[in-house]
C-alpha cells in the first residue's frame, strides 16, 4: 500500500477521507472581490481545499498562442490566449490576501503555479503543496524547478501517456520528492465526453508508481468524481464557480455553489457506503433476519424414535429454528419427539 502524503493537516492516502479540492481556478474573472467570494462559498460548500492559478501571462504564452477549441467556445474567438490571461492574472499581494482569507474561514489554500516567478511567490507565501497542471506534466524544467521546492506536490495527468507521466515522477523523485507526490487522472476536455473519462487509470497508476492517486473532473454536472471515489481516488478535484452563465473559460464547465454542496455529501455517501470490506450481519439486519430467511421444515407426521431422511424436510419462513444449512447433519438422525407437519425443525427436536 502506498504510503499517504501530508498535506497541511489532511493525509492524503488510502483508508484516510477523500480529499475535496474546489478549483476555483481563473473564474474570479480578475476580480478579487469574486474570489473572495469564491473561498467562502467553497469552504460553506465543504470543500476541504479551494485552488487558484497563478501566472505571469508574459512568461507563460507567447503573443500568437491560439486558444483552445473549448477557450473558444467559451470566450469567443477575438484575441488570443495571452489577452485572455492576462485579464485574469491575480498579483503576489492578491494571492496573500486569499490565503490569509482561507486560513480564517478554515479551508486550505492551494494554487497551481505556471512559471519560476509564481512558484517562487508560492514558496514565500509557505503554500502547503504545489498543483502542477496537466499542461506542464510534460515541462522538464518547470519540474526540476518546483521539486527542489520541497513541497508535496499534486500532479494532474490531462493529455498525457502513461510513459509521459513516467517520466514526470521522475524527474520529481530525482530531485527530492520521493513519497511527496499525489497524482491526478485528468482529461483534458471540456466538458470530457463520458467515454473518455477511464477511471480505472487511477487504479493503474497507483499500481504503477504506488503513490496516492485521485481524480480532477471535467466531466458535466457531479458527474464522474463519485464513481471515482467509490473506485479508490483518494483526492478529487472539480471546476467551481458562483454562476455558469458568467464570461470566461471555465465557468460553463464548473460547478455552481448549491452544485458542489451536493457533490461533497455525495463523496461523504460514497466514502460511508464503502465500509471496511467486512462481510458481516448488519445491525439493521438483525431484526430481519428470523422473519425472512427459512427454517427446516417437517413435510408430514414423524414420529419419535422414526429416521428423518432428507426428503422428509423443505424449507420456509421463519427463521427461527435450524438453518437449512443443516440439513446434511440432521439427515439420518432420529426423532427426539413427535414431529408435526408443517413444524419448525428444532435442535431439541433430534436425538443428536
Amino acid at each position: 500500500m502506498s504510503k499517504p502524503v501530508q498535506i497541511g493537516d489532511y493525509l492524503i492516502g488510502k483508508d484516510q477521507p477523500c480529499f475535496i479540492i474546489a478549483e476555483a481556478g481563473v473564474n474570479h474573472n480578475g476580480d478579487i472581490n469574486l474570489a473572495h467570494k469564491l473561498i467562502d462559498s467553497a469552504s460553506e460548500a465543504g470543500a476541504d481545499a479551494v485552488k487558484f492559478q497563478s501566472f505571469i501571462s508574459e512568461d507563460l504564452v507567447t503573443l500568437e498562442a491560439p486558444k483552445a477549441g473549448y477557450q473558444v467556445k467559451t470566450t469567443g474567438e477575438s484575441g488570443g490566449q495571452y489577452a485572455m490571461l492576462k485579464a485574469l492574472e491575480l498579483s503576489a499581494k492578491q494571492q496573500a490576501e486569499l490565503k490569509s482569507h482561507c486560513e480564517k474561514v478554515g479551508i486550505l489554500y492551494l494554487c497551481t503555479p505556471y512559471e519560476e516567478k509564481s512558484i517562487d511567490m508560492l514558496d514565500k507565501l509557505d503554500v502547503d503543496a504545489y498543483k502542477i497542471a496537466s499542461t506542464d506534466t510534460t515541462n522538464t524544467l518547470l519540474l526540476r524547478y518546483i521539486a527542489q521546492k520541497g513541497r508535496p506536490v499534486i500532479l494532474s495527468t490531462g493529455m498525457c501517456s502513461l510513459g509521459e507521466v513516467e517520466t514526470a515522477m521522475t524527474t520529481l523523485c530525482e530531485n527530492g520528492l520521493k513519497d511527496k507526490i499525489v497524482i491526478l487522472q485528468c482529461t483534458s476536455e471540456y466538458p470530457t465526453p463520458i467515454n473518455e473519462v477511464n477511471l480505472r487509470v487511477i487504479q493503474a497508476m497507483e499500481y504503477a508508481f504506488n503513490c496516492p492517486v485521485g481524480f480532477s473532473d471535467h466531466t458535466s454536472g457531479i458527474g464522474a468524481t463519485p464513481w471515482a471515489v467509490a473506485l479508490g481516488a483518494c483526492i478529487v478535484e472539480k471546476h467551481f464557480t458562483l454562476d455558469r452563465c458568467m464570461k470566461g473559460p471555465d465557468h460553463s464547465a464548473s460547478l455552481e455553489p448549491l452544485e458542489f454542496k451536493q457533490l461533497v455529501q455525495t463523496i461523504r455517501n460514497v466514502e460511508v457506503a464503502l465500509g471496511d470490506g467486512i462481510k458481516c450481519l448488519m445491525a439493521s439486519e438483525i431484526n430481519n433476519k428470523p422473519k425472512m430467511q427459512k427454517s427446516l421444515v417437517v413435510k408430514h407426521d414423524i414420529k419419535a424414535g422414526e429416521i428423518v431422511r432428507a426428503e422428509d424436510l423443505t424449507c420456509k419462513r421463519p427463521g427461527t429454528g435450524l438453518s437449512p444449512t443443516w440439513v446434511d447433519m440432521v439427515a439420518g438422525k432420529v426423532a427426539k419427539t413427535n414431529l408435526k407437519s408443517d413444524e419448525i425443525l428444532r435442535i431439541e427436536s433430534i436425538v443428536w
